[in-house]
């Protein structure tokens, strides 16, 4: 293999690996937009309780995330790892809201913004699996 096929082999490996990425992220959002309407049905007074809001948008992407990750064939170790990824930066941050040293809105942010982290560490964990 020359150094051209294999700069090339590695800018594809690269880019299916944003791809995935980048659709998994969707898969989130959409799980988001369409789940919380069934929710706000179905728990009227869940705006308000920022512990189970902040579990129930963890749910939701989990959802959403898995049910694309099965339509690509992930195994289920895969997906448990990446739901893991959704649940954990909650989970770190409810004690610390919890005990008043956040506010809800810090708690949802902190948590969406170590998400994306946590699931790039459950995709390198796997790299061969996601493309890179």
């Amino acid at each position: 293999m020359n150094h051209t096929t294999e700069q090339k082999t590695r800018k594809q490996a690269v880019l299916h690996f944003t791809r995935h990425a980048v659709e998994m992220l969707i898969s989130m959002v959409a799980g988001m937009i369409v789940l919380e309407p069934v929710w706000s049905f179905l728990w009227p007074g869940l705006a308000g309780n920022v512990t189970a809001n902040a579990l129930v948008m963890a749910t939701n992407m989990s959802l959403g995330m898995a049910l694309w990750m099965r339509i690509r064939r992930h195994g289920w170790a895969s997906i448990a790892e990446m739901s893991a990824a959704m649940y954990v930066p909650y989970l770190l941050f409810l004690p610390f809201f919890w005990t008043g040293l956040i506010s809800g809105s810090t708690l949802m942010t902190a948590g969406h913004v170590v998400m994306v982290p946590a699931m790039l560490a459950a995709m390198f964990r796997r790299r061969a699996e996601y493309g890179a």
